[in-house]
């Protein structure tokens, strides 16, 4: 297309129409019915109140002026000049008079590239009417009015609100995202298109093409514009249903908007300004990649070409642009370039910033500025690290020759500034961590002064004990050089044995130590007290590393630090069964044996513990180690416990259990406690020996084994043999000596009237039986109460059986 249609729209005689009134005047050959709908609805015009009676050249001149736009993909653009006419030919006040022009396809490239606000006051428009209804093209380019941006820039500078602007050109975005309108209230059309031209220069021109706008319309309220002008006096009756759709910018009364989100953009463009934004424009269009749609996605791109062409940026374009890098893959070499002007520009950035601009260059090809940045972020993250900097990076393996050179470089130049022991342990984990290469020997003697300063360091915080610790299992030569430092303090000062107990002395392992016996046995003893389960071994180690069979007081004491608690029965069985047995093993160990046989035993598990030490210490051997007394203490507990493994008859156990008090001590006791009893109940017993050995059984033992064979007696549903050998001994009890306490005679007692009251016939029969041989009476007592309980229960029986005649059937009842 080679230029524009054009239409007049006016009230006249002659016209499409065929009859005079409103219609079009005079059409291009190309015009559509569309296009003619779509202006008629557009040209519409009402002048304000005070106006609406001109008829004189100066009165109209002072009519606003109706500069219309719209754009659409599908529609093309069409751009229309109102202006009032004063009267018809009919002499008839409120015709108007509509110049427009319309392309099917986009307006810059038939406009000469101006934006359609640029048409203002342009010469191309008329009022006159055409003697025909046929109109040319208007050939392109069109011709420009009077607006530029050198003559918005000086509008700016004398309006009293053009402070104002961001708000506007903020409002305006909005509008255009979200399908709203901003009016714009001034005191002319002139003024107006002036704004509208300051806001068209600062949009991002994709945006400020598909931008639609009316400089003057006298009711706001009806149209769905972006960008509606209007003057005081005009009809601005905006109800609550429109606030959300129309923001209203009054310019002539100083009202505004009380708020309106201003992005970072619209304060970019802003400073940039109209007189320098069209540059901008022209550098921009080298960084965007076509997908740009809302106010976001024009950030970036606005912010790296403002950057190009030496524009000072906010630490919030910065931002935008260090977002926008990493994705901006069209930008392709570009993209290195945008990371230099950043760069050089900017030297506050933080470390994430740093990072994606040395990405961007590398992205871009330069190699220098890549290295330059990564040495710059290095520097910046080791110092952080070091100083235990919040969210501080670790440090990343540096594969690249010169990188590890350079880091390395800087990595000495900082150990000579390090002013605390933790920035020295911090710089020589993020050595490991990075891979740096500093000299051997350079390490080696960092580590051992540091290991010297550590050891003679007062009680270090966690973060440092945790450092020094993965210091210690990551660094070679800082964990040797720490055995070196602990060598000399134990070598060089007296009272050091516990030395392994302490940071960070307690983070070497015996692999450390190597060959030095001295210092494995202090560790050992160390060891000893943070791991209680490893005593045992760790003594017999001592023992071999000393070459000796048995422990002396002293290393015992060192090993279990406490005095006054026993080898356990478990610890004493497995110390004793690994000394040899032709050898002698000393005061000390028959003395910790001796306590440990003797100690006190709390719950059958660990009376289990205390026969299988006795039992080893009986064996032939071991028994010679240890003293009278503990002999004595080993063979009666070994006797008592082949007793209840033994025995065949329950009396003669229990016989068996009657020790001195002399030798009553906690085995015994034990033994008596946990297993006599059940042993006793389990065995067959004699009445005859039981009957007259039950007063010496003692008296806690005679009373829980009467309450037992009560019980028993009293629960069982069989009588069994055992049992009843049992219950007969208890009630035949005989004590001429009179050694039965009041308490167990009751209980006797009790048991031979429960028996009488509750045992079945044939039990009480078999009873009495076995009893006839010891008390005759009371035997014959049971029997007779067996014979008269089996005489009521047979009475009973034949009561409950019916009678029946002789011929079978059963007889009448009373």
């Amino acid at each position: 297309m080679t230029g524009f249609q054009q239409l007049y729209y006016t009230s006249c005689e002659h016209g499409l129409s065929g009859s005079s009134g409103f219609q079009f005047n005079a059409v291009s050959e190309q015009v559509t019915a569309g296009t003619r709908h779509r202006v008629e609805g557009l040209a519409g015009y009402e002048p304000p109140r005070a106006l609406a009676e001109s008829d004189t050249p100066e009165l109209l001149a002072r009519c606003p002026v109706n500069l219309c736009h719209t754009a659409s993909a599908t529609n093309g653009a069409t751009t229309l000049c109102v202006r009032y006419a004063g009267r018809d030919s009919a002499r008839r006040f409120g015709n108007y008079f509509a110049h427009a022009l319309h392309t099917e396809g986009e307006f810059t490239a038939d406009s000469g590239g101006l934006l359609a606000i640029e048409l203002w006051d342009s010469p191309l428009w008329t009022t006159r009417a055409a003697d025909s209804t046929e109109l040319p093209e208007q050939p392109a380019p069109l011709p420009r009015g009077p607006l530029s941006p050198r003559a918005v820039r000086a509008f700016l500078r004398t309006h009293p609100y053009a402070d104002q602007l961001p708000t506007l050109l903020a409002a305006v975005f909005a509008a255009l995202a979200e399908d709203g309108s901003v009016v714009v209230v001034d005191d002319t059309t002139d003024r107006i298109a002036h704004w509208f031209a300051a806001v068209s220069y600062l949009l991002p021109p994709p945006l400020a093409h598909a931008l639609s706008f009316a400089t003057y319309l006298f009711r706001p309220a009806r149209s769905r514009l972006h960008l509606i002008g209007t003057v005081p006096g005009a009809h601005l009756d905006l109800g609550p249903d429109d606030e959300e759709s129309y923001t209203v910018f009054d310019f002539s009364a100083g009202r505004f908007p009380e708020v309106v989100p201003t992005h970072h953009l619209v304060r970019l463009l802003t400073r940039i300004g109209v007189g320098s934004i069209r540059s901008v424009w022209s550098w921009t269009a080298e960084y965007t990649g076509g997908l740009e749609r809302v106010l976001g996605d024009w950030h970036a791109p606005v912010a790296a070409a403002a950057a190009a062409g030496g524009i000072e940026l906010t630490a919030a374009d910065v931002r935008a642009v260090l977002d926008w890098l990493p994705g901006a893959d069209h930008l392709g070499p570009r993209r290195a370039a945008v990371a230099a002007d950043i760069h050089h520009k900017h030297r506050d950035l933080d470390d994430r910033q740093v990072a994606a601009l040395s990405a961007a260059a590398e992205a871009g090809g330069d190699t220098a500025l890549h290295q330059e940045l990564e040495g710059k972020l290095h520097q910046s993250r080791i110092r952080a690290y070091i100083t235990g900097a919040e969210n501080a990076r670790g440090p990343v393996p540096l594969t690249h020759p010169g990188e590890r050179e350079r880091a390395t470089a800087l990595w000495q130049r900082l150990l000579g500034e390090a002013t605390t022991t933790r920035q020295r342990v911090r710089l020589l984990l993020w050595a490991v961590g990075a891979r740096l290469a500093p000299p051997s020997e350079l390490l080696a003697q960092q580590s051992l002064d540091l290991s010297r300063v550590l050891l003679g360091a007062s009680e270090a915080g966690p973060g440092l004990r945790a450092e020094v610790g993965q210091l210690v299992h990551t660094l070679p030569e800082f964990r040797a050089k720490l055995a070196v430092a602990v060598q000399e303090v134990i070598e060089d000062r007296g009272g050091q044995e516990q030395l392994f107990a302490q940071f960070p002395a307690d983070l070497l392992r015996e692999r450390d130590l190597g060959e030095q016996p001295r210092l494995l046995e202090h560790y050992w003893l160390a060891q000893a007290e943070r791991e209680p389960a490893r005593t045992i071994e760790l003594l017999f180690r001592i023992l071999d590393v000393r070459g000796r069979t048995a422990p002396d007081a002293d290393l015992l004491r060192a090993l279990w630090r406490q005095p006054s608690r026993p080898w356990t029965h478990k610890e004493a069985t497995e110390i004793a069964v690994r000394f040899p047995l032709d050898e002698p093993v000393g005061e000390a160990v028959a003395e910790w044996l001796d306590r440990a046989v003797k100690q006190e035993i709390t719950d059958e598990q660990a009376l289990r513990h205390c026969l299988t030490l006795c039992h080893k210490l009986a064996e032939p051997g071991r028994f010679a180690w240890l003293p009278a007394v503990t002999q004595e203490r080993v063979r009666v507990v070994v006797d008592l416990d082949d007793a209840l493994c033994g025995a065949e008859e329950a009396t003669a156990l229990a016989v068996a259990f009657g020790i001195p008090q002399t030798q009553a001590w906690a085995a015994p006791r034990a033994l008596k406690e946990y297993l006599l009893l059940p042993a006793l109940l389990a065995l067959p017993a004699d009445p005859a020996r039981l009957r007259t050995r039950l007063p010496e059984f003692g008296f806690r033992l005679t009373d829980v084994y009467l309450r037992a064979v009560y019980r028993e007696a009293s629960t069982a549903r069989k009588v069994d043999p055992r049992l009843l050998g049992h219950v007969t001994g208890v009630v035949a009890v005989t004590d001429p000596r009179g050694r039965l306490p009041q308490a167990h005679q009751d209980l006797v007692s009790a048991l031979r009237q429960h028996l009488a009251d509750h045992w079945r016939p044939d039990d009480l029969k078999r009873l009495a039986a076995a009893l006839r041989p010891y008390d005759a009476k009371l035997a014959a007592r049971y029997e007779e109460i067996a014979e008269l309980r089996v005489g009521r229960m047979k009475k009973l029986g034949r009561k409950l059986t019916p009678r029946r005649s002789s011929d079978g059937s059963r007889a009448e009842e009373g």
